[in-house]
């Protein structure tokens, strides 16, 4: 062989994991999330709301979707990874587009928010009474509102969780709600079998 010309091999692994490399979703570089004025990440398809839940559950449900409340906090690294890789998969971001409408709430934040039962409160204080302590926490509500108000405020939810999950059983999680395995089945063993 002389110095021009090259041998190059390609194996067939070599070219399916060069596709799938190539077809797997790329994480979002920090310089491409954006910041709200509180200091966290946002997507342009959160909800933008009034910030009361009986008026978003109803939205909504009215649209086919279910309400989910994510909270995060400013700095908080796990919420950032979240933005960064789990938002940045195409196939979560579209399934959690189509079937719910996210609403990001502060968990020290000042804003009003009125309470299934009425009830006005600060961020902060709304996540004191339904027991959010950590960031992220996701928290998901039934399709429908009829009841919620006489509710503890941790029965109003059908599934919660709290802290950085991976991209697939992150999915999942939003599937265990979509589908309302959480009839039949905790979420935890609901992730033990489809992740």
């Amino acid at each position: 062989m002389n110095a021009t010309s090259r041998s190059v091999s390609f194996t067939r692994r070599a070219i399916l994991g060069g596709a799938a490399a190539m077809l797997a979703p790329r994480p979002t570089f920090a310089s491409e999330l954006k910041l709200n004025d509180d200091g966290l990440y946002v997507k342009p398809w959160f909800l933008e709301s009034l910030l009361d839940l009986n008026d978003d559950l109803k939205d909504a449900t009215d649209k086919g979707k279910r309400l989910l409340i994510m909270w995060e906090l400013k700095g908080c690294p796990y919420c950032k990874k979240i933005h960064e890789i789990n938002f940045a998969d195409p196939a979560i971001e579209a399934f959690i587009k189509d079937r719910f409408e996210l609403l990001q709430l502060n968990i020290i934040g000042a804003r009003e928010v009125t309470d299934f039962d009425g009830e006005r409160l600060p961020e902060k204080a709304f996540a004191r009474k339904y027991g959010v302590r950590g960031t992220p926490t996701f928290q998901f509500f039934p399709e429908r509102g009829d009841g919620l108000a006489q509710k503890q405020p941790a029965a109003r939810e059908v599934a919660r969780w709290q802290g950085y999950i991976e991209p697939k059983p992150f999915l999942a999680m939003f599937k265990f709600v979509a589908d309302k395995a959480y009839e039949t089945t905790s979420l935890a063993e609901y992730l033990k079998a489809n992740s």
